[in-house]
């Protein structure tokens, strides 16, 4: 068999394997994977490094469909490359259990590097990696000694192009001069619901050249494999810039009746449109999940190409291992998510009733910790002299530098992208922002959770208490939706000395993200230093005798709830105050602990915090009362407003009250 004849089987190969996949499956998206197979192809066939026998690799390119609703075309390619993913699998593609689900899931599947379907998420965790590559160079290679040198590949959609997120993300990867990130563009100008015309007019090559972006075409992606294939290797040979590689293709190609309209992008073909495009690409309708002995042999030049680039690395990783033992002991802690010995030693440490903001204290902490952590990068959203976010060392670029990675003003990408060094390891990255932005995070965080990554989210400004600047950048229901997310840890601590044990407990994490929300104004010390925010909360201050009611709360309010604790006392009232820093990690706890810190036959409570009430009455009970903010703020100084809208300490003095009545019936 030719060349040209065994590549064009080996197209048709993914493009019938997935077709076949989706319907039996009844349910998933052909037009993709049979418009981009060639593309895929060509990429994967030529050009991508990785080695399926060793899929973690640290030094594989990494491969990111961020179209991933066309997830049978990475299963197929994952299939057909030697992956740890049989035919079986494919055959069970959408069904209960199986290792190839309707979108790609990160740690599901071998080779599937990033979870992706939502639009846009995937190109800005490109971008991630893209950066994670380039700071791991700087940190580990040494002059005649390259151990990190790999190139991120992303294959996008029409609705990638026009996703908020990858336009962020995209400004950035310019900016910065990303030259190992390179994206195809699947340009075949048709999205769910008809032609891209509907909602898109502007140039998009010009749109990414004006951001900073190399930008090549190929007119005939549906044949011209070699197009693209040097297409590719015009991306790789620019080091300076990113490349956008717009490849003109068909939706659905080889159907007889869908090929080129919006039909093909969400349904399956239908039994008889299979057969019918079958015979359109030469290939037998009755044949189903058929891969031919030659396309199987031809497919395997991926797997003994990365066989083959791995063992040099190994070879040349000894080599660099024996030189510099110490950095390759640093390296080996960063490739495991672990981190190194003494790291939380010496964290600040302050006195009794000093007044620090815990932004402040947030600040002092990540110093510290960068100077123990070399792998830890991370920025904000322009706002680092308020987040107090910047460290030591300077700005981070792919020049090189120092460890600030200015993010400018795109929280969503921000998100996104610290997403995707945690996809790509070896990196701890960190965000920060304005509480009440988080909104604009949101899905690169609920992702985050999904997938176990250990992204940290430095959120301050966290209440009322920013005063005013009014109710636009005062966080109300933020904390609530936050805590609804499963996997999420959020952490709220009262004062300088939670700060650090939640700085402590976020680097600790290895199994999904965690959020520091943080105060913009000064909270007095009152916390012990080894104060147990990994239990999620405690008692902070008991009563003298068994307490008659327990006033729980986190943050700023934890100082309200202390004040009248010893107004009750000063009644003859016996109250504890419980700090509740973290929800998930209380909850998490054994219930004996959590009836020590809560006993159940103490049913008048008071939970004490500026924002929503709901989701409060699950630990308060029903004679429980909740002293909290079901309204959105106002602009005027933060004492005033904690006055005006009544989180006083008179203001739960009367819930208590409340509460023990209400207890005693």
């Amino acid at each position: 068999m030719t060349e040209p004849d065994v590549v064009a089987l080996a197209i048709n190969t993914i493009r019938t394997l997935s077709i076949d996949a989706i319907q039996r499956a009844n349910s998933g998206h052909p037009g993709l994977p049979m418009g981009a197979a060639p593309m895929a192809y060509a990429l994967w066939q030529r050009h991508l490094v990785v080695d399926p026998a060793a899929p973690s690799w640290p030094d594989r390119d990494r491969f990111v469909l961020s179209a991933g609703h066309g997830s049978m075309l990475l299963y197929s390619l994952l299939h057909l490359a030697g992956f740890d993913l049989p035919m079986a699998e494919l055959q069970a593609f959408r069904q209960w259990g199986s290792k190839t689900p309707g979108h790609p899931e990160f740690h599901l599947t071998a080779g599937v590097e990033s979870t992706t379907g939502p639009l846009g998420q995937g190109h800005a965790n490109a971008v991630g990696m893209a950066i994670a590559e380039r700071f791991a160079a700087q940190l580990w290679n040494r002059p005649g000694h390259t151990v990190v040198d790999h190139y991120t590949y992303a294959l996008i959609s029409d609705g990638d192009v026009v996703e908020g997120v990858a336009m962020e993300a995209a400004s950035l990867a310019g900016h910065l001069g990303l030259g190992k990130l390179i994206c195809l563009w699947d340009d075949n100008r048709i999205t769910l619901d008809g032609p891209a015309s509907l909602s898109m007019s502007e140039d998009v090559g010009a749109r990414y050249a004006a951001l900073g972006w190399q930008v090549l075409r190929v007119e005939d992606g549906d044949r011209d494999v070699d197009a693209i294939d040097r297409a590719i290797a015009a991306a790789k040979a620019d080091a300076a810039r990113p490349t956008l590689i717009c490849v003109r293709t068909t939706i659905g190609f080889g159907s007889p009746k869908k090929a080129g309209s919006s039909s093909a992008h969400g349904s399956p073909l239908g039994k008889d449109e299979v057969a019918a495009t079958k015979r359109a690409l030469g290939w037998d309708p009755e044949a189903h999940f058929l891969v031919p002995d030659a396309v199987r042999a031809h497919f395997a030049a991926i797997a003994a190409r990365g066989a083959a680039a791995r063992a040099d690395w190994e070879t040349r990783f000894a080599a660099w291992r024996a030189a510099f033992p110490e950095l390759a002991a640093q390296y080996d802690t960063a490739q495991r998510g672990e981190l190194p010995a003494g790291w939380a030693d010496g964290l600040p440490t302050w006195k009794p009733g000093e007044q620090v903001a815990t932004r402040v204290a947030s600040g002092k902490c990540m110093v510290h910790l960068a100077a123990k952590v070399p792998w830890l990068l991370g920025g904000d959203a322009d706002l680092g002299g308020s987040t107090k976010t910047i460290v030591p060392g300077g700005d981070w670029s792919v020049a090189g530098g120092g460890r600030n990675l200015r993010f400018g003003i795109r929280e969503h990408a921000m998100g996104a992208i610290v997403n995707g060094m945690a996809y790509h390891g070896g990196v701890r990255g960190f965000a920060a922002t304005f509480f009440v932005f988080s909104d604009y995070m949101r899905p690169a965080v609920r992702l985050a959770a999904l997938n176990h990554l250990p992204a940290i989210y430095v959120w301050t400004h966290d209440s009322i208490g920013v005063g005013e600047d009014g109710p636009t950048h005062q966080p109300i229901e933020h904390l609530a939706a936050l805590r609804a997310m499963p996997n999420l840890w959020v952490i709220r601590p009262c004062d300088a000395h939670e700060t650090a044990r939640a700085w402590q407990a976020a680097l600790a994490r290895t199994d999904g993200p965690v959020a520091l929300v943080l105060s913009r104004q000064d909270l007095p010390v009152v916390a012990p230093v080894d104060a147990p925010v990994t239990r999620g909360g405690y008692v902070l201050a008991d009563s003298e005798g068994a307490p008659q009611v327990i006033l729980i709360a986190t943050g700023s309010e934890v100082q309200v709830a202390l004040a009248a604790r010893d107004r009750l006392a000063a009644d003859g009232v016996r109250a504890r105050v419980v700090s509740l820093p973290c929800w998930e990690q209380f909850v998490a706890q054994d219930a004996a602990y959590r009836d020590a810190v809560l006993p159940p036959a103490v049913r008048a409570r008071v939970a004490v915090e500026a924002g929503v009430s709901y989701g409060w009455g699950e630990l308060v009970g029903l004679d429980g009362k909740v002293v909290g903010l079901d309204r959105y703020g106002a602009s005027a100084p933060g004492e005033v407003l904690m006055e005006k809208l009544g989180l006083t300490a008179d203001a739960v003095v009367a819930a208590a009250r409340a509460s023990l009545a209400a207890a005693a019936r």
